[in-house]
């Protein structure tokens, strides 16, 4: 799963005012912090004791681990590894759990919304700029269009009766680094509010979810200095919604004075080096996950006709130096 640079998402929890003093002592503030998807995850919420806190936390991070172990493209022995990881000709079709379907469908919603810009069958690309980020070189022309070969959205197809995805292009590697961690985080929230915890935060990287506003405050505060006003005061505010943050400055690498992104415009097969971080604010983590990488490829102009079929996200650009 890929990071984002959590120093330009600080979270700040609002005090909450006098009048709310007797609510405060009945909630009181936890927090817990475990690692996941290669990154710190922080949980933060209100409960009446200790025991509830602790056991509601550790629901959310099994939580977690869960997903990761279905959703991730590092491991070998996940469940979308193991989707494509034997294939013997013609297509190759599973039938798979309800998470792994849920997000592999909004990707490709997405995917063809932005014609490509966003893509969950980047993995081959995705491998080869990991491979020149540790050797320090870019890919060589043949290793780009032997990649880009095995890329395309439209070679996966969906079964939503029987939960069955069919794969039909040789070598295909599925990357939801894109769009899971959001949707990751979305279940594990839902873990807190079914066990009765509603006041809560979660944080991994450049994604941030949240629930009702801690005791007494307006909403969780999200510190985004450099997003547009409005962007920043609704983020001041933040309830039962998701603020996702994509970008070239935590992960890059730099090769002959060009700093390339982790992320990868699927069409082109290059890494961005246009440097601008992208700030999602969706009703999910799964929205505002997947609409900010898409819109980090995209760019302001053409990302805004995207935006505008999400008439409850919001988004704000800043450049990066």
């Amino acid at each position: 799963m890929c990071s984002c640079n959590l120093s330009r998402l600080l979270v700040l929890l609002c005090l909450y005012p006098a009048a709310s003093v007797a609510t405060a002592m009945a909630q009181a503030r936890f927090e817990f912090t475990e690692l996941h998807m290669g990154l710190p995850v922080r949980i933060v919420l209100y409960a009446e004791d200790t025991t509830r806190a602790r056991l509601a936390a550790q629901s959310a991070f099994e939580r977690i681990a869960q997903l990761e172990q279905i959703m991730s493209d590092y491991r070998p022995t996940s469940e979308l590894s193991r989707l494509v990881g034997q294939w013997h000709g013609g297509a190759v079709g599973r039938t798979v759990s309800d998470e792994l379907f849920q997000v592999l469908e909004t990707s490709l919603v997405l995917a063809a919304e932005t014609n490509g810009a966003f893509d969950p069958t980047v993995g081959p690309l995705t491998a080869l700029w990991r491979r020149s980020r540790d050797v320090g070189r870019l890919p060589y022309q043949t290793e780009l269009r032997e990649a880009r070969a095995r890329v395309g959205w439209h070679h996966v197809q969906l079964d939503a009766v029987t939960r069955r995805v069919t794969i039909t292009q040789p070598g295909m590697q599925l990357d939801l680094g894109g769009i899971a961690k959001g949707f990751i985080l979305d279940q594990a929230l839902g873990i807190l509010a079914d066990d009765g915890i509603g006041q809560a935060m979660i944080a991994a990287g450049g994604d941030v979810v949240v629930g009702a506003a801690p005791p007494g405050a307006r909403g969780w505060h999200i510190a985004v200095p450099d997003a547009d006003s409005a962007f920043h005061h609704r983020a001041t505010a933040l309830e039962h919604a998701a603020l996702s943050t994509s970008g070239s400055s935590a992960q890059f690498v730099e090769i002959d004075g060009v700093r390339y992104s982790h992320v990868v415009d699927p069409r082109t097969g290059f890494g961005l080096t246009d440097h601008r971080t992208v700030y999602v604010i969706a009703p999910t983590g799964l929205e505002a996950d997947g609409l900010a990488t898409a819109l980090s490829v995209l760019g302001p102009t053409v990302g805004s006709t995207i935006l505008a079929r999400h008439p409850d996200a919001k988004a704000s650009f800043s450049r990066n130096n």
